[in-house]
């Protein structure tokens, strides 16, 4: 919830920034920053919270803290990439290939109630994810629609 919160209100902020300075509307930059912010927003949980973080991961997969780090580490590119306009496309594109693929480790977690937060068994339930797929696929479109 805190990252759709984060991308809506920077979009908010800098779209009406746009229009009151440059007095003209720019929703393809707002919308890049907003993805930007929000990604480095995201990649922040996987460094301050990399044991919670690392229980998203079914057991069978190994390196499990190596991969947190990495995935964080990708948020970070990404969100640097979409601000960079010749790589913006290719960017927004290994974007949404990676939220599809970040997608099995949200369904992990709700379906063992993990909290990433405080590293244990207290989280969301199977209902969460009512609300969890329909973001992730409003985070996928929107890196396609403004990066793309």
């Amino acid at each position: 919830m805190k990252p759709l919160f984060v991308l809506l209100i920077v979009f908010g902020i800098t779209a009406a920034i746009s229009k009151v300075f440059y007095h003209q509307w720019n929703p393809g930059f707002a919308g890049n920053l907003a993805m930007s912010i929000m990604l480095f927003f995201t990649a922040m949980a996987h460094f301050a919270f990399n044991k919670g973080m690392a229980m998203m991961l079914p057991p069978f997969i190994p390196f499990k803290k190596v991969i947190v780090y990495v995935t964080g580490l990708i948020e970070i590119l990404a969100g640097v990439g979409l601000l960079v306009r010749p790589w913006r496309h290719a960017t927004a594109i290994l974007l949404v290939i990676f939220f599809i693929l970040i997608l099995p480790a949200n369904v992990y977690a709700a379906i063992h109630k993990i909290d990433y937060e405080k590293g244990n068994y207290s989280g969301n339930d199977l209902k969460y994810l009512w609300f969890r797929i329909p973001l992730q696929i409003f985070f996928i479109e929107w890196a396609w629609y403004f990066g793309i």
